[in-house]
């Protein structure tokens, strides 16, 4: 027995962690991706509890009891809420591990590029806290990078866009390292955002997030539909009466309402793209760019972006998971690990947090 304890001392749970606006995925190194939940938790206002995390907090939204407030303690791809991102932090990262609590915890997380440094700390005691011994922090988009499978060795530049719900970040690696990046928070929120907007302004009906989420996935296209007066109907609550109530909506009418978005994130590509040295700009124009994230899902928005900035566009496969598989990937080289986590921060970064009593 003594020898499978002292073992177990050696074990070691390697996780990665893409702590986003929307949904927090983590992957453990040897088994993939385990855990997959929004970034929610929904809290009894009377007695401040929290009283459910993730896909439990989500079943709630829209339909809470009486006291039960639903939130979202990441904001713009950083955290608003510290005391309740720790705690969901520590559940999640509870739920994904395998063993007892003698298996010690590294943990990669990933950042938006333009994080200060206030935020990142916030971060990373929040990883602290969940329990996790040590934290490396990567760049998002070099993360996104790896997942949607660049090579570190690669000596060429390739541009990544990734478009989270609350940010879009723009990413030219090349060489294992991220030679260029703008970052803007704005992403996917806003379209469910605009939806709800013109619903109520327009059509006199106040929905949901499930819904405007539904029609953001299934109906909504950023390229000008085929068919304008393909429709939908949409069920809600009559703003006028206050009743139950549902509208027709057609392909033709929501299109414009979500293009104003889409172009905010071309322009933010073709604005990037120009700030760039004469050579990787030359590489961009053989490769083009790829697209990762949740909203790369959007129907599409590769064709969009395509004839915004004339290069070619692709998707990754699996564009959500593209920033967790990156992570994970970096321990199995722990070398490469060290180079992409050592940045001006790399003293924070590496500096063992002692745990405040």
């Amino acid at each position: 027995m003594l020898k499978i304890s002292s073992l177990k001392k050696l074990v070691t749970d390697s996780m990665a962690v893409d702590l986003g606006t929307a949904s927090t995925i983590i992957a453990v190194k040897g088994r993939g991706i385990v855990l997959d939940e929004p970034s929610l938790v929904a809290i009894n206002e009377m007695t401040e509890e929290i009283v459910a995390f993730g896909q439990e907090a989500a079943d709630m939204s829209g339909r809470e009891g009486r006291d039960i407030v639903v939130r979202a303690p990441m904001i713009g791809g950083v955290v608003g809420d510290f005391e309740r991102t720790k705690r969901m932090l520590a559940h999640f990262v509870k739920k994904a591990k395998t063993g007892g609590s003698n298996i010690t915890l590294q943990a990669v997380m990933s950042m938006v590029s333009d994080v200060t440094h206030v935020e990142q700390r916030a971060l990373l005691h929040a990883a602290e806290e969940a329990g996790i011994g040590k934290v490396f922090m990567m760049e998002e988009g070099l993360a996104a990078a790896f997942g949607a499978g660049v090579l570190p060795t690669d000596k060429r530049a390739t541009a990544i866009v990734d478009i989270g719900a609350g940010t879009t970040n723009v990413a030219v690696v090349a060489k294992g390292s991220v030679v260029h990046s703008a970052s803007e928070r704005f992403g996917g929120n806003e379209i469910n955002e605009v939806i709800a907007t013109h619903l109520r302004r327009h059509r006199g009906l106040q929905v949901g997030e499930e819904t405007t989420e539904m029609l953001k996935a299934t109906f909504a296209s950023a390229y000008l539909p085929d068919d304008l007066s393909k429709s939908i109907e949409v069920r809600g609550r009559d703003v006028q009466t206050g009743s139950p109530g549902a509208v027709e909506l057609t392909a033709g009418e929501i299109y414009p309402v979500i293009e104003g978005i889409v172009r905010k994130i071309a322009q933010l590509v073709k604005d990037t793209l120009t700030e760039l040295r004469p050579e990787v700009a030359a590489d961009i124009y053989d490769r083009g760019v790829i697209l990762t994230g949740g909203g790369a899902l959007l129907d599409g928005v590769d064709q969009y972006l395509r004839s915004y900035i004339n290069l070619p566009v692709a998707v990754a496969d699996e564009p959500r998971y593209a920033t967790v598989n990156g992570l994970i990937k970096m321990f199995d080289d722990p070398k490469l690990l060290e180079r992409v986590t050592r940045n001006e921060l790399g003293v924070l970064q590496n500096a063992e947090i002692p745990f405040e009593a």
